[in-house]
């Protein structure tokens, strides 16, 4: 059973996932729900007002997400955390036969679709939005960042922790705690005009600014990575990859998604918004140059921290200086 009839084989990314971006990829929730948007006709770029507020939360960037209250006013999504009571692989066929969807955490290392990175590799959490399901056959269709792709055989059945799944136990293991799953009910989708659409953006923009940090979240940035370098150096890449994903990689794609986000804004809504897009796209591109300039600050070698985040600090205050002006807060 499925809701959409898609191959991975010849199924196309949305734009924001498109290969020429610096970050072509944000966190797994996030990349899902912009690819599920755009199965579904609506435009993942109407969703994004919510990156405006986001900020350095004193030890990693806000994952960038759609928030679900957004979502529901523009487009009539719902997405709800729902109580596991039984195996997810029950919960998910009742609930692909009424047409919904489940986002449902799982170990990456039983997903083909991060060969070389994770896959048979290392144990991590990420998060999926599985949307076909063939227990005959053991295969599952599932949205994972930036793509559609299927998964079969051993990996099933331990991705659902099945007796038979690779070094799965024969019953179910008590320690094994029940995922975090989201239900998505598509029962009520809206497909708005695109002025009513752009109403409902412009609302939600003002919401957002007003949100915004209160002091530039670049200076707090560079103060909290200054202090992180030494404990990070004896720690090695086990500590620098996940730390750089919190930071670095967090408030690159943050910006380069608000970068795209204001150009779509910009076309809309009579123009004058560049200088806040070309300004977000400076820090995306900052960032991943800071990633690079942080691995060598950990094996030990000098590098110049002040001129990265001297960029980035302005240029944050001159995109939000020209929200601002343009929409108040």
């Amino acid at each position: 059973m499925e809701v959409f009839d898609l191959d991975p084989a010849t199924y196309r990314p949305h734009a924001l996932h498109g290969a020429d971006r610096n970050w072509s990829e944000t966190n797994c929730w996030f990349d899902m729900m912009i690819e599920l948007l755009h199965v579904l006709g609506l435009d993942p770029m109407a969703g994004l007002p919510g990156v405006l507020s986001t900020d350095f939360e004193g030890e990693h960037w806000t994952l960038p997400k759609y928030p679900l209250e957004d979502l529901r006013a523009l487009f009539g999504l719902e997405v709800a955390e729902m109580y596991i009571w039984r195996p997810v692989i029950d919960h998910l066929a009742d609930h692909l036969a009424q047409g919904h969807l489940l986002t449902v955490e799982v170990d990456a290392w039983y997903l083909p679709d991060t060969a070389g990175i994770t896959y048979g590799i290392d144990h991590g959490k990420t998060g999926v939005l599985m949307q076909m399901l063939d227990r005959e056959n053991r295969r599952l269709g599932y949205f994972h960042n930036g793509g559609y792709f299927e998964l079969e055989g051993d990996d099933f059945d331990a991705i659902f922790y099945l007796p038979g799944g690779r070094d799965m136990p024969e019953g179910r293991d008590p320690r094994i705690l029940f995922p975090y799953v989201e239900l998505v009910k598509l029962d009520r989708i809206r497909h708005d005009d695109e002025a009513t659409l752009l109403d409902a953006v412009l609302t939600l923009v003002r919401h957002h600014l007003g949100l915004r940090p209160a002091t530039n979240p670049m200076v707090r940035f560079r103060a909290r990575l200054e202090s992180d370098i030494e404990w990070l150096r004896p720690l090695g890449d086990s500590a620098f990859h996940p730390y750089a994903f919190a930071t670095c990689r967090q408030a690159g794609a943050n910006q380069e998604v608000a970068a795209s986000f204001v150009d779509w804004l910009d076309q809309r809504d009579g123009g004058g918004l560049q200088k806040a897009a070309d300004a977000f796209r400076e820090i995306a591109a900052t960032a991943k140059g800071l990633e690079f300039t942080l691995a060598r600050a950990v094996r030990g070698r000098k590098v110049d921290l002040a001129t990265p985040f001297g960029i980035m600090a302005d240029a944050w205050e001159v995109a939000m200086e020209t929200l601002v002006a343009r929409y108040g807060s």
